[in-house]
């Protein structure tokens, strides 16, 4: 019996996946600028708005929450609808929540203010759902790198965002808004032009994932043996749970470091610079780290970042309070064990989940880490209110040593 060869690809069709990955990586550099933005100044705006300490992690709260629906929702719109509709929405979403900030802090109404931070969180956890759609544009070998690529292209966004917290409050002064609420200015106008990037240009769409193979690649959620399921909760349960430590940790000391600085004499720009350095090595490794996952694998990555999350923790909390570059450098170390956890805890679960139901797990992954870093958003200010900055950076850098390497140890393919 003779079989038919498969008719080649056209040039266009083998360019698609490139050019699919080129609207990704410009609507993520609108996107990342967005969510800098409010990240930077959400706890000194709630600071502004309460006058007090002990509720500056609200609206870090507040969004995270919004982050945690948004993921769930957005993933199973990915699932039925497709990857550049679920996006092009979260975008929207998060451009609506920012106008709704600065209106909310323009008529000085904070009920309105924190229900647009619920809506913005929503829209912000596009960002992180775009790195499953760079993943499922290469092959398995490489996923690790696309996954990296996606984000790494947030950092042009996000280190530049803090860095306009002077601009943008003095744009937002002359036209009578208050100045902490500028860079909700830019996150408006970045979200938008990254929902209508996508929504224009991410054509062809990305092909869902493709059903999983047997044979000896086949990955551990492909089910052949009768271990293959159990293997594949194993993976996904082990990268989630790397996913949300990780985050919890970070968000944690990330919400409270600019009120520490502030609270400590430094300028809401020193402020801006020092989370501009954080974010940038949030997302400034991710092709290293993805290139690094797929020779070595998520396990080893994911054990990697507990010892830098700790040494991040502890260099926060024994820093003198002057030592703005001492401050700035555990930050960096905080970005990078995150992006370290994140890239592996990606690969793990992005190879063990069913394909038939990829997306709606990776969003409910999502989910928990938006539920995790509402919770270190809300417990942060109450800690450093009752105990003090350095007793929070350092019980977070311990948690992450405690948990993610032991995790990842346990449930990672051997």
């Amino acid at each position: 019996m003779t079989r038919t060869a498969p008719a080649p690809a056209t040039p266009d069709a083998s360019r698609a996946p490139g050019r699919a990955l080129t609207v990704l990586v410009v609507s993520q550099v609108l996107g990342g600028a967005g969510t800098a933005a409010g990240i930077t100044v959400g706890a000194l705006l709630a600071q502004d708005l309460f006058d007090s300490t002990s509720l500056s992690g609200l609206p870090v709260a507040l969004f995270t929450i919004g982050a945690a629906l948004g993921a769930a929702a957005l993933g199973r719109v990915c699932q039925h609808r497709g990857r550049r509709v679920g996006l092009a929405l979260g975008n929207g979403v998060a451009a609506a929540g920012s106008a709704g900030v600065v209106a909310g802090a323009a008529a000085h109404q904070p009920a309105l203010l924190l229900a647009a931070l619920f809506v913005y969180g929503a829209g912000t956890a596009t960002g992180l759902l775009a790195r499953y759609a760079g993943a499922e544009l290469a092959p398995p070998a490489r996923r690790g790198r696309a996954a990296g690529t996606v984000l790494v292209a947030m950092t042009v966004g996000a280190v530049a965002g803090p860095n306009l917290v002077g601009p943008t409050g003095e744009l937002a002064h002359a036209w009578g808004i208050p100045r902490l609420a500028g860079p909700f200015l830019l996150a408006t106008a970045a979200y938008t032009a990254a929902a209508l990037v996508l929504l224009v240009w991410l054509r062809p769409l990305p092909a869902p994932p493709e059903p999983a193979a047997e044979g000896p690649g086949a990955g551990p959620a492909a089910g052949a043996g009768p271990r293959g399921p159990a293997r594949g909760i194993s993976g996904v349960v082990t990268g989630a749970t790397v996913m949300v430590t990780a985050q919890l940790v970070m968000i944690s000391v990330m919400t409270m470091t600019p009120v520490h600085l502030t609270g400590h004499g430094h300028g809401t720009q020193t402020a801006g610079l020092v989370i501009a350095l954080h974010v940038g090595a949030m997302l400034l490794p991710s092709p290293l780290t993805g290139l690094l996952a797929d020779r070595v694998g998520g396990g080893p990555v994911a054990v990697a970042s507990g010892g830098v999350l700790l040494c991040g923790g502890l260099l926060a909390g024994l820093a003198p309070p002057a030592s703005v570059v001492l401050s700035a450098c555990a930050l960096v170390l905080l970005g990078i064990g995150w992006n370290l956890a994140l890239i592996g805890g990606t690969t793990l679960l992005t190879l063990a989940a069913p394909a038939e139901n990829r997306a709606t797990v990776q969003g409910l992954a999502d989910v928990g880490m938006s539920v995790a870093g509402a919770t270190g958003g809300m417990v942060s200010g109450l800690v450093v209110t009752g105990s003090g900055y350095p007793t929070l950076a350092v019980a977070a850098g311990a948690l992450a040593l405690a948990v993610i390497p032991a995790v990842a140890l346990r449930g990672s393919p051997r």
